[in-house]
C-alpha cells in the first residue's frame, strides 16, 4: 500500500477514487473546507488522523479507521460504504453510518443523532453511544457491551442479537422483528410496542408501559422495574423475577411472577394467563 504521513488536505475530494493508501497522522481541515475527501475508494486504511470536513468516506470498499477523530463538522461521515472496520475512533458527526454493509466497530465512542439508519450486518462491541433515532431500519445487527443514551433506538430492526449491553433510551426496538436481547438493562418509557418474535433472557427493563401490541413475545428470567400497564394486548410468555406494579389485558399466553400490584382485564378480547407464585 503507497503511506501518506502527516500532510493535510482541505480541498474538494483530495483523495477521490484512492486504492491502496495507507494513510497516517494526517488532517482533514482546513480554508478550503472541501467535502468527500476519500470518495469512492478502495482499500484504504487511516489510523490517527483527523477529520473536520464533510462526508469524508462514501462509496467507499475495504475501509480501515483506527484511532481516528471525527468531530461534530465531519457530519454524514460514512454512507453506501461495505466492509468498515472501526476502532477506537470518535464518531462525533450527525448522520454517520448510513446505508453501510459488512460493518465491524470496536472501543468506539459515538455522538450522533440519526446513527446507523438502512445499515446491513453491523457488528459493535465495547463502544458508548449517544444519538436519537439510533439504528433506525437496520437488519443483522450483533451488539456486545454497548452503552447507550438516547431516544426511539433500534425502531425497525430485524434479526438481531444484543448482548451485555446498557441502554438507557424511550420507544426502542417498536416494530423489531426476530430480535434477541440477552443479560442486558433497558430503561425507557414504551419499551418495543408493536414488535414481533422478540425474546428478553436475564434482563432488567425499567419504565412505564412496556410490551404492548407484541406478537411472539418471550421473556425468560426477566426483572421489570417502574413497571405499569404492561402487555397490554400483547401475545406474550414471561417468566418473571420481580412484582410488578400493574398488567394489563394480555391478548394471550401466560405471565409468571411473584408479585403484582393490579390486574386489569376489562377488555372481552384479553386472554392471557396472568400466574402469582
Amino acid at each position: 500500500m503507497n503511506k501518506i504521513q502527516e500532510e493535510r488536505f482541505d480541498e474538494e475530494r483530495a483523495l477521490y477514487g484512492s486504492q491502496g493508501l495507507e494513510i497516517q497522522h494526517c488532517q482533514f481541515d482546513g480554508p478550503a473546507d472541501g467535502e468527500s475527501a476519500l470518495k469512492e475508494c478502495k482499500e484504504i486504511k487511516v489510523s490517527d488522523s483527523f477529520f473536520n470536513l464533510r462526508y469524508p468516506f462514501w462509496h467507499d470498499e475495504d475501509l480501515i479507521i483506527q484511532g481516528c477523530e471525527l468531530t461534530p463538522n465531519c457530519r454524514a461521515a460514512l454512507w453506501y460504504s461495505k466492509k468498515v472496520k472501526i476502532f477506537d475512533t470518535k464518531l462525533h458527526g450527525i448522520k454517520a453510518l448510513r446505508e453501510c454493509k459488512e460493518v465491524e466497530m470496536e472501543g468506539c465512542h459515538v455522538i450522533s443523532p440519526e446513527f446507523g439508519w438502512s445499515v446491513d450486518d453491523l457488528s459493535m462491541k465495547d463502544t458508548e453511544v449517544e444519538s436519537e433515532y439510533f439504528m433506525l431500519r437496520s437488519n443483522r445487527l450483533h451488539f456486545d457491551q454497548v452503552t447507550l443514551k438516547g431516544k426511539y433506538s433500534f425502531q425497525y430492526i430485524t434479526d438481531s442479537v444484543f448482548e451485555n449491553c446498557d441502554f438507557n433510551t424511550k420507544d426502542a426496538f417498536w416494530h423489531a422483528k426476530n430480535v434477541t436481547v440477552k443479560n442486558s438493562t433497558i430503561r425507557g418509557e414504551y419499551l418495543a410496542w408493536y414488535c414481533e418474535d422478540v425474546t428478553f433472557e436475564n434482563c432488567t427493563m425499567i419504565g412505564t408501559q412496556p410490551l404492548c401490541y407484541c406478537k411472539g413475545l418471550k421473556l425468560i428470567n426477566c426483572e421489570m422495574l417502574e413497571a405499569d400497564l404492561a402487555f397490554e394486548k400483547s401475545e406474550v410468555e414471561a417468566t418473571l423475577t420481580q412484582p410488578m406494579i400493574s398488567i394489563k389485558n394480555p391478548r394471550s399466553g401466560s405471565i409468571r411472577l411473584p408479585g403484582l400490584g393490579e390486574l386489569i382485564m376489562d377488555d372481552d378480547g384479553a386472554e392471557g394467563k396472568v400466574i402469582v407464585e
